[in-house]
């Protein structure tokens, strides 16, 4: 099958002609990766390495995709048609084209679209979305993957992610597509007046919106001094001019500030890895900076290093997301803002600790799977029945939302709370890391982690579910010689429970493993819905941070000896 995809490719009168000679010089591995299947969407849209092939993001199997949304759009009629669809873009290669030819193909389709002039983060697209009232929304981004990858991501009329459900009517219509090198983007000179122009004003109205999310905008900010870094990405601009307008002191990462493609100057562009912080940490030392502000190139995830008894330590989403929720919490009553019936989300990988700080300050908890997209979905059913009022949402991947007027994870937001967060401690004597302690002492000691296996290609993909089906159909009594006194199967909605089995309710079904241990702890297992890998996460309680950490190594030496 694969075989004959290829030659179809690769012989195809419409394929792109710089795809020609890459499949020409093709092993058969790599034919046989690159053709085995069609890329999928996964928790975060469509995503994968570039280049030619069905198993891969190049302009036939963006245009594939923008067939399948222009049709779902074309479903709801005249209306939807009208209303439209904002479209925005990341500092990746071929992001610009991709974005640009989607804007031609949706107008092919008498779908108007509005498209941002230059790069932007993924929330300012949501934010763009709203804004125009769309239909909804594309994001060209492979968010914090390395820079072999792109991806595409589609938006609803609330700005928010497609939820399965709705990217299941797409994905129908992108399989009906028999010959993705058959379409063309191609508009005629009536359709091109479709396609309009972003203009600066929704930027500023963004800006505005991003800076009332502040508790203090006095507080005296001369005291904290702030290391910024974009990692090439789009986070440049907006937190620059939203620290800028607020009076923040910061030192950007010069060398990391450019929108390069290639990352050069940075190991990785992800906040979850220590490579992210190299430069930054040079920075730090250099200003004896207070905090260190790493974005995602598409700016939707914040990492976090703090200068505590001399020394950086980088904090990881969970830890971030515990500062902002006490900060932001106790703000809230401070200034009696917290409403009537106050909910926040995080997922069933988020640990533990951030929910208890939510139950502190009253506020009710409730988890999603890993997306945001299901954040979003839970804020726009509450908005609508006002039975429950949001007030922050974030998962252990580093990315929150603080106020919902966009409907993905904004790190713009994040990194101006955390500034200020740091501003108001420093002046009681603390550092970021002092809360976090304090917390920790409050509420129990906590280690969260995660470990990833990684596994390439088709054979990767098999063993992955290998592992999965290994785990899902063996009832595990206890890991490390600590019970399991509770497992969940969020695929086959089945949950097990002192020997007894029950179904498993309010998710969507998801592969996704989850074991509560006896001493409070518990372990997640998920494949990645974005990358090639197979994801243990940790969330470990001890009685001290050594007896968490101690127990940590423990769980994973034991979860790694499970799976060989």
């Amino acid at each position: 099958m694969s075989n004959e995809t290829y030659e179809r490719w690769l012989h195809h009168p419409n394929l792109e002609p710089s795809y020609k000679h890459v499949l020409e010089a093709m092993d058969e591995k790599q034919k046989a990766d690159s053709f085995y299947t069609n890329i999928e969407f996964g928790t975060a849209g469509m995503r994968g390495l570039l280049g030619p092939g069905t198993n891969r993001i190049n302009i036939h199997t963006i245009r594939k995709a923008n067939v399948g949304f222009a049709k779902y759009i074309c479903d709801h009629g005249e209306e939807a048609m009208k209303r439209g669809v904002a479209i925005g873009y990341d500092n990746r290669h071929m992001s610009y084209e991709f974005a640009m030819d989607s804007a031609n193909l949706l107008a092919s389709y008498n779908i108007r679209t509005y498209v941002y002039e230059s790069l932007r983060p993924t929330p300012m697209l949501s934010f763009a979305v709203r804004y125009f009232h769309c239909f909804g929304g594309v994001m060209i981004t492979a968010s914090h993957n390395p820079k072999e990858y792109n991806g595409y991501k589609l938006y609803d009329e609330t700005g928010c992610q497609l939820v399965p459900a709705l990217a299941q009517q797409v994905i129908d219509h992108v399989n009906a597509v028999e010959d993705e090198l058959a379409i063309t983007a191609q508009p005629s000179e009536e359709q091109k007046k479709l396609i309009t122009v972003i203009p600066q004003e929704v930027d500023e109205d963004y800006y505005r919106h991003v800076m009332s999310i502040q508790f203090h905008p006095d507080i005296p900010k001369d005291d904290v001094k702030i290391i910024f870094t974009p990692e090439h990405g789009t986070a440049n601009i907006p937190v620059k001019e939203v620290y800028k307008r607020c009076g923040y002191r910061f030192t950007a990462v010069e060398e990391q500030c450019s929108p390069d493609p290639d990352f050069s100057n940075t190991p990785t562009p992800n906040p979850e890895e220590k490579g992210a912080y190299e430069l930054a940490l040079q920075y730090a030392k250099k200003h004896d900076a207070d905090i260190i502000l790493v974005c995602d190139p598409d700016a939707d995830r914040m990492g976090v290093g703090v200068k505590h008894d001399g020394e950086y330590m980088l904090l990881t989403g969970n830890q971030s997301g515990s500062v902002l929720i006490e900060y932001i919490f106790s703000q809230m009553k401070a200034q009696h803002k917290m409403p009537a019936h106050p909910v926040m989300f995080n997922t069933v990988v988020t640990s533990d600790l951030g929910e208890k700080i939510a139950n502190k300050y009253g506020v009710e908890c409730e988890k999603t799977l890993t997306g945001f997209k299901f954040i979003g979905e839970k804020v726009a059913k509450y908005e609508k029945t006002g039975e429950k009022q949001y007030v922050f949402g974030y998962e252990e991947s580093y990315g929150s939302l603080i106020r919902p007027f966009v409907r993905d994870k904004d790190a713009p937001q994040a990194c101006l709370m955390l500034a200020e967060a740091a501003c108001y401690y420093k002046q009681q004597g603390k550092d970021l890391v002092d809360v976090l302690y304090g917390l920790y002492e409050e509420l129990g000691y906590y280690e969260e982690s995660q470990k990833s296996l990684t596994l390439a290609g088709k054979e990767g993909a098999e063993k992955i579910q290998s592992i999965l089906s290994g785990l899902r159909n063996t009832q595990l009594e206890a890991i490390a010689d600590l019970a399991v006194i509770r497992f969940e199967d969020y695929k086959e909605a089945v949950v097990i429970e002192n020997g007894k089995k029950a179904k498993l309710t309010g998710f969507t079904s998801s592969d996704v493993l989850k074991y509560y241990l006896e001493d409070g702890s518990w372990i997640a297992i998920r494949p990645s819905g974005t990358e090639p890998k197979c994801k243990f996460y940790y969330c470990v309680k001890g009685t001290s941070l050594e007896d968490a950490h101690k127990k940590t190594l423990q769980l994973q030496a034991a979860m790694d000896e499970m799976i060989k």
